[in-house]
C-alpha cells in the first residue's frame, strides 16, 4: 500500500467497530481484512501488547488498548507467549511504525499473518468509558468494508457471546509434552537453571510461556498437559503437583476441568493461576461470577491479608469467586483486589493448596507477586516431608 493509499483509507474510516448497545465506532483497517466477532473489553498495560495479543486467555475478545500509541517496539519471536496472537481482534487509537533494535515485524504485518483484524483511529478514551459504565459488550468488526453499520449492530446484538462457553479447547495443546530448556534461551533470562528435582503436571488451559518459564527456574521439571487430560492419567504421572494455568472464558464452560480438580484434591498438592484459580474454587464448592467489566492491565494493587502487604499485578480476568459462597471453615481467602474487593488469591486449611486470580508471572507486567512460584515449591516440599 502507498503512502498515498494509506491516507486515503485513514481519511474515509470505512472499518468499523459494532456493539451490542447500538454504538459504533469508526476507523482504518491496520490488521486483516476479516470480519469477526468478540467480547470487547479493555487493557491498561502501558506496554506489552505483542505479550497481551498473544495471550491465550484474550481468545474470544477484542482488547482495546488505553495506552494511545501503539506499534512502537513491533514484534519479535522471543516476547511471544503462545505459538501465535490469540485475541480475536486489536483496537487501538494510533498505530505507529515499529522503530526498535529487537522488532523482528511490524505490528501490521504480524497482525496480518496471523489472520487477525485491527483497528486504529478509534476514540479509546471514549470506548473505555462506555465499557466501565455498561460493562462488558458483545461487538463486531467489520474490517472488509462489506458490511453496513446497521447490519453490524444486529450482528454484534445476535452472537452468542462467551458465557458457557468452551473456548479452552481453542488454546489447550493437542497432546502433553515436557517443557524443553531451549525454550528458556531469550531476552531478560537468566544464564544458568537450577536442577530439576521436583516434577509438576501443569493443565494447560491457555498456559502462558513465562508461568512455564518461572515454573522452570524454581527447579520443577514441567509436564504439560491437555485441559481434558483425566485425573486418573496424571496421577499415574507420579507428580509432586499439579498445576492449573490461566486461560480464556467461563470457568463454568470447562466442568471437565472442574471434576478432575476434584478427583485430584487431596492426593497431590494443587496450585492455580487465573482460571485455574477459578476452577479450584468451583471444585471446593464456592461459585463464580462475571464482573462488570474485569481487570485486564498491570496496575492492579492486590492486598496480601496475611502481611497487609500491596502488590502490583498484571491481570486479565472476566470472572472471579465469590466470597460469599466460600466455605471458611475449609478456605483462607489470602489475596483481595484493593479496587473492588474482589477475591485475589485463597489456599485451602484442610489439604495442600493454593490459588491467586492475578498474574505472577506478569508478561507483561510488575514482578512484586513473582514469589508465588517459591510458594509453590514451599507447598510441595511440605507436603513431601
Amino acid at each position: 500500500m502507498t503512502l498515498q493509499e494509506k491516507w486515503k483509507q485513514q481519511r474515509e474510516r470505512k472499518a468499523f467497530l459494532a456493539l451490542e448497545d447500538g454504538s459504533v465506532f469508526y476507523g482504518y483497517s491496520v490488521g486483516a481484512a476479516v470480519d469477526t466477532f468478540g467480547e470487547v473489553v479493555f487493557n491498561t498495560s502501558m506496554m506489552g501488547y505483542e505479550e497481551i495479543l498473544s495471550d491465550p486467555s484474550y481468545c474470544g475478545q477484542f482488547v482495546t488498548l488505553t495506552t494511545p500509541e501503539i506499534g512502537n517496539v513491533g514484534i519479535n519471536a522471543t516476547d511471544m507467549e503462545s505459538e501465535k496472537f490469540q485475541a480475536a481482534g486489536l483496537i487501538v487509537h494510533q498505530l505507529n511504525q515499529d522503530s526498535n533494535w529487537r522488532s523482528e515485524e511490524s505490528l501490521t504485518a504480524a497482525l496480518v499473518r496471523y489472520g487477525l483484524p485491527a483497528l486504529s483511529g478509534i476514540d479509546t478514551r471514549s470506548l473505555t468509558l462506555l465499557l466501565r459504565e455498561k460493562g462488558t459488550l458483545k461487538g463486531f468488526i467489520c474490517a472488509s468494508g462489506k458490511v453496513s453499520a446497521e447490519d453490524g449492530v444486529k450482528k454484534a446484538k445476535a452472537w452468542q457471546g462467551l458465557d458457557g462457553i468452551d473456548t479452552v479447547q481453542n488454546v489447550t495443546c493437542k497432546k502433553a509434552y515436557e517443557f524443553d530448556d531451549a525454550l528458556l534461551q531469550g531476552y531478560g533470562m537468566p544464564e544458568k537453571f537450577p536442577g530439576k528435582d521436583l516434577h509438576i503436571v501443569a493443565y494447560d488451559f491457555g498456559l502462558k510461556r513465562n508461568i512455564l518459564r518461572q515454573l522452570r527456574i524454581e527447579g520443577f521439571r514441567v509436564t504439560v498437559v491437555p485441559a481434558k487430560t483425566p485425573a486418573k492419567d496424571v496421577l499415574a504421572m507420579n507428580p509432586d503437583g499439579v498445576f492449573l494455568s490461566n486461560g480464556p472464558g467461563d470457568p463454568a464452560g470447562v466442568s471437565y476441568a472442574i471434576e478432575n480438580a476434584k478427583a485430584l484434591m487431596g492426593k497431590v498438592p494443587l496450585m492455580g493461576i487465573c482460571l485455574g484459580h477459578q476452577i479450584l474454587g468451583l471444585a471446593s464448592g464456592a461459585k463464580t461470577g462475571r464482573l462488570k467489566f474485569g481487570h485486564h492491565g498491570g496496575n492492579h494493587p492486590v492486598k496480601f491479608l496475611g502481611t497487609d502487604r500491596v502488590m502490583v499485578t498484571s491481570q486479565n480476568h472476566n470472572f472471579a469467586v465469590l466470597e460469599d459462597s466460600i466455605d471458611k471453615s475449609k478456605i483462607e481467602v489470602t489475596h483481595i483486589n484493593l479496587n473492588d474487593q474482589s477475591i485475589e488469591g485463597f489456599r485451602s486449611k484442610v489439604i495442600p493448596m493454593i490459588s491467586v486470580q492475578f498474574h505472577p508471572e506478569a508478561a507483561p507486567g510488575p514482578h512484586d507477586s513473582a514469589p508465588f512460584f517459591a510458594d509453590c515449591r514451599k507447598l510441595m516440599e511440605s507436603a513431601k516431608k
